[in-house]
């Protein structure tokens, strides 16, 4: 991976969320890319959405792990730094990075952290999900996506509705989420909150009071076991799961551009001989 932009010498690695695509994390992208950064949005085989002839070939989470592994290391190898944010899932996925990398991510940023699916939306018959992970029957059932879609915007979640209603996905995701998707996703839960303890990155934890899909215990978990001693939390008050597209995407933009810029103007090394590393809050602050 060569670097895209000659003056870039940081980069930031964002995860999508389960069964999404890298239009989730668009505007976030955008903002960092302002900000100075190389961004990198892949879209991970089995974890997103398409890709396979099966619906229901999600691979498995160890799987999803190694992909995110080897941007991160791809990515480190080419820049002086590396922010990692993730939603939903991805967000999971992001802290599972930072346990098995430790020392080496220079900043997270949490996005509505989904260690537990216990949101106000969650249909009650969710919880009879266990009874079938252990059958053929989450080879054969989907989740259908309903509302709110994750989203309080109300024009933005009449788009997504209709969009679903004619495809497959939109930009909030793939219309139906496989089981085996969610299967895999609570065995990664599962690891991570025993992995927690581990992560020593900065952590930026941005989560929405009325979040329909992953309850605030997700984000208070996250605050209470991370072993990380620079952690700093937002709470959004008009916006659903779906942070990186709601009402409140500038704040979230803006708050993980000031995080991942401050952290690594404190942690950047001394300059290398012919080279001034870039003024990283002068450029934050032309983008907020």
């Amino acid at each position: 991976m060569r670097k895209s932009n000659i003056e870039a010498e940081d980069a930031a690695l964002l995860i999508h969320g389960l069964s999404g695509s890298p239009l989730e994390m668009q505007y976030l992208a955008k903002g960092l890319r302002r900000a100075g950064f190389a961004t990198l949005a892949p879209h991970f085989k089995g974890y997103g959405f398409g890709e396979r002839s099966d619906p229901f070939a999600t691979g498995t989470w160890q799987q999803w792990r190694a992909q995110v592994l080897d941007y991160f290391d791809e990515l480190a190898r080419n820049y002086r730094s590396v922010c990692v944010s993730g939603l939903c899932v991805g967000a999971v996925l992001a802290l599972d990075l930072a346990a098995e990398r430790p020392g080496r991510v220079a900043a997270l940023s949490l996005l509505a952290t989904t260690l537990a699916y216990d949101g106000w939306s969650i249909p009650w018959y969710y919880f009879l999900a266990p009874l079938a992970y252990h059958t053929p029957l989450r080879y054969r059932y989907s989740y259908r996506e309903r509302h709110p879609y994750g989203v309080k915007n109300e024009s933005l979640r009449k788009w997504i509705a209709r969009e679903m209603s004619e495809k497959t996905t939109s930009i909030a995701g793939a219309s139906s989420l496989p089981m085996t998707a969610v299967y895999e996703a609570k065995k990664l839960i599962r690891h991570v909150r025993g992995a927690i303890s581990r992560v020593n990155a900065p952590a930026l934890v941005i989560h929405a009071k009325e979040d329909d899909v992953a309850s605030l215990k997700s984000a208070e978990f996250v605050l209470e076991k991370i072993g990380s001693k620079d952690v700093h939390f937002v709470l959004l008050h008009d916006s659903y799961h779906m942070v990186t597209l709601d009402n409140e995407k500038e704040v979230v933009a803006d708050e993980t551009i000031r995080f991942f810029c401050d952290r690594i103007r404190k942690t950047a090394s001394a300059p290398v001989a012919g080279r001034t590393p870039r003024d990283v809050t002068n450029k934050s602050s032309a983008a907020a």
